[in-house]
């Protein structure tokens, strides 16, 4: 898609939040800096409404929000953390720290520095199901010596995987999926400011399709619209039919393959973080899509399936699915029947 997405431009505040409980809940925490733990599956809004937070409570939320997906950090290497812009300023002349260093560092530097406006600030840790325990810890203590200053939100589809000191240390907001009726209310309102032609048919196959994941029934809505000009049923059938992302997948397997890891790595993100995709949704996707790859041999094909079955009990114990996903495919890259434990 070519035009700024829908789900950024019709991101919800606060008070437009589409689950009562969840906004009511909120709210009560506005003016405060106290750290949330917002849980739920995936696509139900979770960042969208940790953004919706931020903007209520800061009168410079661009400034004094300071928004890190944990992959930012666990699914790379030193080098791709020291080179990445958000971080540089935290890292000059540290590039013989450790990762775990680094990682603590940019974290103490973020929660230290003073809010722009206001009395706090934000970190918003998304997707943190992937952060390592032995990380949680360091973390713990940094949310004890920045209480005052700094407010932590993280959002995850998996909360046992935090440690208890951290779950004390939030206040819990569970997020449902959300029914098909809100899915299509918040449809009808995004398709009326468009000024798009739709029918409720159209809305209703769009938000069942999507299953609960409201992320997913916005973007296939708006890539309805671009390829056809309006959200009919027909319109929203056709579109929903070519929709897919077995290209994508095959890029990924491909770029493995060759040995061009950042490349994979950068697709698997994109899929996990944009696609709606969970790591074992995935996992079965790239196994569908290499069966059907008539560059792969049928002794790959069958390497990569009985790594997938490892890959599959990694991904069980919630830590990481692009990380765990990479682990599969450098595996296979490299030959392997098995993987090793991850460090």
């Amino acid at each position: 898609m070519d035009a700024p997405l829908w789900i950024d431009t019709y991101a919800p505040e606060l008070a437009d939040l589409p689950q009562p409980e969840v906004r009511d809940r909120l709210q009560r925490t506005v003016g405060e800096p106290m750290n949330l733990l917002l849980q739920g599956p995936p696509g139900v809004g979770k960042t969208a409404a940790a953004r919706a937070v931020a903007r209520a409570v800061h009168e410079d939320p661009d400034a004094d929000l300071i928004e890190l997906n944990v992959a930012d950090f666990f699914g790379r290497s030193k080098k791709e953390i020291t080179n990445d812009p958000r971080f540089e300023g935290f890292l000059a002349g540290k590039s013989r720290m450790g990762k775990a260093d680094m990682i603590n560092h940019v974290l103490t530097e973020s929660a230290s520095h003073a809010p722009v406006s206001g009395e706090f600030k934000t970190i918003l840790l998304d997707n943190a199901e992937a952060i390592r325990e032995d990380f949680q810890q360091a973390l713990r203590r940094v949310m004890e010596q920045h209480h005052r200053t700094t407010q932590f939100v993280f959002t995850t589809r998996q909360p046992t995987t935090l440690i208890a000191p951290i779950h004390s240390r939030c206040f819990p907001v569970p997020m449902r999926t959300p029914t098909t009726d809100e899915t299509i209310a918040r449809l009808e309102a995004i398709c009326d400011a468009e000024d798009i032609a739709y029918d409720t048919d159209g809305l209703e196959f769009v938000a069942s399709a999507a299953d609960g994941d409201l992320r997913e029934a916005i973007l296939t809505a708006q890539t309805t619209v671009e390829q056809e000009g309006e959200l009919t049923m027909q319109t929203a059938y056709e579109t929903l039919g070519d929709i897919g992302d077995d290209e994508a997948i095959a890029a990924a397997l491909t770029a493995a393959r060759a040995g061009e890891f950042s490349d994979a790595r950068g697709t698997l993100d994109d899929l996990l973080s944009d696609g709606g995709y969970d790591g074992k949704t995935l996992l079965t996707e790239l196994l569908r899509v290499a069966r059907s790859q008539s560059a792969l041999d049928s002794d790959e094909i069958a390497r990569l399936h009985k790594l997938a079955g490892a890959a599959d009990h990694e991904l069980s114990e919630g830590l990481g699915d692009k990380l765990h996903l990479m682990h599969l495919l450098t595996a296979w890259a490299d030959g392997r029947t098995e993987l090793r434990a991850m460090a």
